[in-house]
């Protein structure tokens, strides 16, 4: 377990830093790495889905999920756009941080057998940390007053916040509905100590198309 740790630890050091460099720089580096990864996804779940109509549907999902990403990147260059886009990661990277955290520290109850590592008080920190640290993370910066044009109110921002990290924990269970029915622990081996793309991405799969449709009907 403690070289897990270490491993999620060292990838995530390497990781995280260059994909955030990739979505902030945006142009073909951004254009090759949703294709790349998406490439990856589909061929990842391919493995795990042996339902051929799901697994249809699932490659379908999949391509509209980065294309959501591409296009909040995209569309416009404005630096608004670019802040949702990075709010939205933050708030699944938090997500999946708070759940693990808490989750190790406290533990406590099962959530679900469908997952047996999610515990109730992963929940709670799965929706506390991102809350948490965007609150700071914005105050810090000094943008509240630009993201509060796109979403008219503290309220509004904070219940986004809390929407999208459901979404995320949500997406994450799926997965691992899916996972649990081919009796697999990943969905692949290519990112140390997190398994395959779609481990690591699972509920930033379902969140960022939720987001792209808030973003287009109800918040421009």
């Amino acid at each position: 377990m403690k070289n897990e740790i270490i491993l999620r630890v060292l990838s995530s050091l390497i990781l995280l830093p260059s994909v955030f460099f990739i979505l902030f720089w945006g142009s073909y580096y951004l254009l090759f790495f949703l294709i790349l990864a998406f490439i990856i996804s589909v061929y990842e779940w391919n493995n795990l889905c042996k339902n051929y109509l799901i697994k249809l549907i699932g490659i379908f999902f999949l391509f509209f999920s980065f294309l959501s990403i591409y296009l909040l990147r995209m569309k416009t260059n404005s630096e608004l756009n670019v802040d949702f886009l990075f709010l939205v990661l933050i708030i699944c990277i938090c997500t999946d941080t708070g759940g693990f955290i808490f989750g190790k520290l406290l533990k406590g109850p099962k959530l679900t057998k469908i997952s047996p590592n999610k515990t109730y008080s992963g929940v709670i920190g799965s929706f506390l940390l991102p809350l948490l640290v965007l609150i700071l993370l914005i105050n810090f910066l000094k943008k509240e007053n630009e993201m509060l044009l796109i979403f008219q109110t503290q309220y509004g921002f904070l219940l986004f916040i809390l929407f999208i990290s459901l979404i995320s924990q949500s997406g994450d269970l799926l997965i691992s509905v899916f996972k649990r029915s081919t009796k697999k622990k990943d969905t692949g081996k290519i990112i140390p100590g997190h398994g395959g793309i779609l481990d690591r991405i699972d509920g930033m799969i379902f969140a960022f198309p939720f987001s792209y449709i808030i973003y287009e009907f109800f918040l421009k």
